[in-house]
């Protein structure tokens, strides 16, 4: 009954602390530039994704070859109406933009999340039991790692074909091992704690030790590596579509558009500069989003402050 009530109590200081977490990193994110750089960013890319409907002055995938290759409107020969200049098809370059970060965002979030998924599990279940299961699972994600991630999406890729839900797929399980690895280190850590021994010392089902108390407690890291993963996956997802093998017409994403503008280079600039913008801001702003996330939720980080 005594032990019941010391984790009854440690829970409600638990949630107690919870209000004031959230003030505190509200507080270190106005300090932080780079932490509220980064979140401008990722807003703007979201609310562009958002109402790509709304901010896109044309069809992105509307043909005219009378304003074909033209350049952004304040350079010769530009036009108001293509701000960004067009392709060579004379499809506007902004449009395309607008609605190619729906499926840069959608691949990279959801790859993530699956990803994260397949690692929390494999790295609770394995951090949790030991044994034989331990190793198992370890041996499964030093193999996974002995291959490059970008080498083993392109021979799924090939074998199976490209595609939205085939690249989401591909990305989510070849990239399921950081997590595995750091929630199986978390767990290997926190299962050896007084409310964990307490929890378990009352009777507590082991599934339900591991969705109360040992979740609860590795989030913190995996939201970190997480969101950093998210601006790998975009690369990723930009590379394999530069090649061939990503996101196919008529879906439109940041990697396809610098692919279509790569033989226009030297004469069309714009084609694959403001894809290529797109994509680096995007990447940046995760990154600095990442790196305040990182400090505000890391204990040693903020012991070292």
């Amino acid at each position: 009954m005594e032990t019941e009530t010391t984790v009854t109590r440690l829970m409600r200081q638990s949630r107690a602390m919870g209000s004031k977490r959230l003030l505190a990193w509200g507080r270190r994110l106005i300090r932080s530039k780079t932490g509220t750089v980064g979140l401008i960013i990722v807003l703007v890319v979201l609310l562009l994704a958002a109402f790509a409907d709304v901010l896109a002055p044309h069809n992105p995938h509307e043909v005219n070859p009378a304003m074909m290759l033209k350049p952004p409107a304040w350079l010769d020969g530009g036009s108001s109406e293509h701000f960004l200049g067009t392709d060579h098809l004379g499809r506007d370059i902004w449009s395309r933009m607008v609605y190619g970060s729906r499926i840069s965002l959608l691949v990279g979030v959801t790859a993530v999340v699956l990803a994260g998924l397949i690692g929390v599990t494999v790295g609770m279940v394995a951090g949790f039991y030991g044994g034989w299961l331990d190793t198992a699972f370890m041996r499964l994600v030093d193999s996974f790692l002995s291959i490059p991630n970008i080498l083993l999406a392109l021979v799924i890729l090939s074998v199976f074909g490209p595609g939205v839900w085939t690249l989401i797929f591909v990305l989510g399980v070849t990239n399921w091992v950081n997590y595995a690895r750091l929630v199986r280190g978390e767990v290997l850590s926190i299962k050896e704690r007084e409310f964990v021994k307490a929890a378990r010392a009352i009777g507590v089902k082991n599934r339900m030790v591991m969705v109360r108390h040992l979740l609860p407690n590795v989030v913190s890291p995996f939201i970190v590596i997480s969101t950093l993963s998210v601006a790998t996956t975009i690369i990723l997802e930009a590379s394999l579509s530069f090649l061939g093998l990503g996101i196919q017409p008529p879906d439109i994403s940041w990697g396809g558009i610098l692919s279509d503008g790569r033989d226009y280079i030297a004469t069309s600039w714009w084609l694959a500069t403001f894809p290529g913008l797109a994509i680096t801001l995007t990447v940046l702003g995760i990154i600095f989003l990442g790196d305040w996330l990182r400090d505000v939720l890391d204990p040693r980080g903020q012991s070292r402050r």
